[in-house]
């Protein structure tokens, strides 16, 4: 136990300070400043080491969050990062973009604020990263076999670094220009600056992770031809399909995909020159919806200058406290101020989207919407409540429906489920032999743990299906499965 009276001790909940609002908003760097050294110890010493670690079932990765928070405490970085490598792969992604349930589970959270887990997380990578103690770890053998691994975000990445260590030739295929998947396109630099992906694929190729950018599987290569040429193929490419918002004016001009946005400023942040770039500079910009991708919206909006931002969801607004149908240790929903909303902007709820509306000159001005009411179940407009909004800009963060799924039924024949997700068996696999799928497009959109969580539970089945047994760890226990998102 790192300190057995640091909760009695130490009571509040400290974190880093974020960069003032008028200064962030200039840049795209990330919003934190460097944490304080002592700070961090303070928190860490507040864990528990509770005889049931509710943290673990709280994280499908199942990270030893006691053992890391003692070791963190106690000034011992370097054993804390080999803990915390033990069952997360890339915690320097998961410590800045996780909603961290592990947090939600944390026994300590019963009657004070739980032990801030994911900021002792995060320093302990950084704190590795800038030591030099994160080194390539290539296989002591090759088994001879060849894995493919489709898609590039963080279930593909899992998935490609666990089978390369266990001696694996692995091929990463991604069809953008760059490797990285959402973590490169769609997470805005100011929730994670590119750096902690690059110093990470640094790590995989020195391993032997071989990556295959800008190639289009399906279209560059058939997915018949990707199978024929390698022993097993691992279909990680994410549930990107978009949820529309089919109502009168959809297709005026300004009316956007969120990830359309997205996708432009990333690349704008990167440096390339990308035309007819979707922007908010002197316009006014509203976001459709109220999760992670509107706040993403809502936060570059801001960085482009725009004149006004309103966020709109059509749902109520989530409680300040804990739900009684989301007991502990349940990741409960509640009302959350990220930091894109400390930046400017209005929200608000129950409001229903009715018809974009043009100018005489066929450009999207307004937006008009109405109250939401629940009729049966359903959520609809209210009659009556009718009102406009100014927007040049609309943006739809609406969340995603599943997997671009067409070709890889045509070409491999792979079912689909009711759920719109890629049909698979407990082991990850398909019924097409050697096809396995992992994170979102089996699962549906879900949290950055879980696709880890699931490249690794999937590399494990993949090693097994090549070599008949396998060393390699299987997260995602049952016990995980009640209490994650």
């Amino acid at each position: 136990m790192a300190d057995p009276k640091g909760f009695l001790k130490v009571t509040e909940r400290e974190l880093p300070k974020r960069r003032p609002v008028p200064v962030r908003i200039m840049d795209f760097k990330e919003v934190y400043e460097q944490g304080d050294p002592a700070q961090l110890r303070r928190q860490a010493g507040r864990c528990m080491d509770c005889g049931i670690p509710f943290c673990h079932q709280g994280c499908p990765l199942g990270n030893l969050i006691p053992e890391w928070n003692d070791l963190m405490y106690r000034g011992e970085g370097r054993a804390a990062v080999e803990r915390l490598h033990a069952t997360n792969n890339f915690p320097e992604f998961t410590g800045r973009l996780c909603p961290a349930p592990c947090e939600s589970a944390c026994v300590l959270g019963i009657n004070q604020p739980a032990v801030t887990i994911k900021q002792v997380e995060v320093s302990i990578i950084d704190q590795a990263f800038g030591s030099g103690w994160v080194q390539p770890q290539p296989p002591g053998r090759l088994t001879g076999k060849t894995v493919a691994v489709v898609g590039s975000g963080p279930a593909g990445l899992a998935a490609a670094q666990q089978l390369t260590r266990a001696g694996h030739t692995v091929a990463v295929f991604e069809r953008d220009d760059r490797i990285g998947g959402l973590l490169r396109y769609g997470i805005p630099d100011f929730k994670m600056e590119k750096k902690h992906l690059e110093q990470r694929l640094a790590q995989m190729t020195a391993e032997g992770t071989r990556f295959r950018a800008g190639m289009n599987i399906g279209v560059d290569i058939t997915w018949d031809q990707l199978r024929e040429r390698y022993d097993a193929v691992v279909v990680a490419t994410g549930a990107m399909v978009p949820r529309d918002l089919p109502i009168p004016g959809r297709d005026l001009p300004g009316v956007h995909f969120a990830m359309e946005y997205l996708v432009q400023s990333n690349r704008r942040v990167a440096g390339d020159e990308v035309f007819d770039q979707i922007s908010a500079e002197g316009k006014h910009v509203v976001v459709l919806g109220g999760g992670d991708t509107g706040a993403d919206c809502i936060g570059t909006a801001h960085r482009q200058g725009a004149l006004s931002v309103t966020n709109l969801a059509i749902g109520k607004q989530p409680g300040q406290a804990r739900p009684e149908h989301q007991p502990w240790p349940m990741h409960p929903t509640v009302f959350e101020v990220q930091s894109a909303h400390e930046e400017g902007g209005h929200r608000e709820y129950l409001v229903s989207t009715v018809e974009f509306v043009a100018n005489d000159s066929g450009e999207l001005r307004a937006i008009r919407v109405a109250e939401t009411e629940y009729l049966d179940g359903r959520r609809v407009p209210k009659a009556g409540t009718e009102r406009e909004i100014p927007a040049d800009l609309v943006l739809l963060a609406l969340g995603f429906t599943g997997p671009e799924s067409q070709e890889l039924d045509e070409q491999l024949e792979l079912a689909v489920t009711d759920r719109g997700n890629l049909d698979r068996d407990a082991a990850y696999a398909t019924a097409s032999p050697g096809v396995f799928v992992a994170g979102d497009a089996g699962r549906g959109q879900s949290l950055i743990v879980w696709a880890i969580a699931e490249g690794r539970a999937a590399a494990a089945a993949v090693d097994r299906y090549l070599e008949g047994e396998t060393s390699l760890p299987s997260p995602i226990p049952a016990n995980a499965r009640a209490f994650a998102v």
